[in-house]
């Protein structure tokens, strides 16, 4: 339920921001205040406190995004209003995956043994860009031993297994299969 509560507060702000061509701006923001409610216990813990008041509650907000955008302002107030703050980073998530399919960017989890060099990781978001149908990938790399070797990437739901332990697995698979 909270997730579909969370797209349309996402959808809310993604259309002001679309309408009134602040969506950089907004993205950017976003980036921090999400870091704000994800680290920041004493301010949940704030926020979700019985006896401090709507208007207190606001307050704090008021004060502490003051140089923030009134838009994203707005919908946290209103978030408190509604006593609704603890979607706040699944808002954010929503919205930017909204901005990222408006771009045609889509964000890929590369598994290597090693870290790539951005000449890799860009040789590989144009080359794989292509493949999926993006105008971009965001990669995040993330350091895999147990691969042996070559690459897994994992796209959504959808996961490309090109590792040498991928195929090892998919060899003892084929075997087990034959012999049975």
């Amino acid at each position: 339920m909270s997730g579909a509560v969370a797209r349309r507060y996402a959808e809310a702000l993604f259309q002001l921001g679309t309408e009134k061509g602040s969506i950089d701006q907004l993205t950017e923001e976003l980036r921090v205040i999400r870091e704000v409610f994800v680290d920041n216990d004493q301010l949940n813990t704030f926020l979700k406190h019985p006896r401090m008041t709507s208007v207190h509650k606001k307050q704090l907000i008021e004060e502490v995004f003051h140089n923030v955008h009134r838009d994203i302002v707005n919908t946290l107030k209103l978030l408190v209003e509604r006593e609704r703050t603890e979607i706040t980073p699944s808002i954010i998530d929503h919205f930017f995956q909204m901005v990222n399919d408006a771009k045609g960017i889509t964000e890929a989890k590369v598994y290597s043994v090693r870290e790539l060099t951005d000449l890799e990781k860009d040789a590989l978001s144009k080359s794989f860009a292509k493949k999926i149908n993006k105008q971009t990938i965001k990669i995040n790399n993330i350091i895999d031993p147990s691969l042996i070797g070559g690459l897994k990437i994992r796209v959504g739901n959808t996961v490309y297994d090109g590792s040498v332990s991928g195929k090892l697995k998919r060899i003892e698979r084929n075997i087990i299969a034959a012999s049975k």
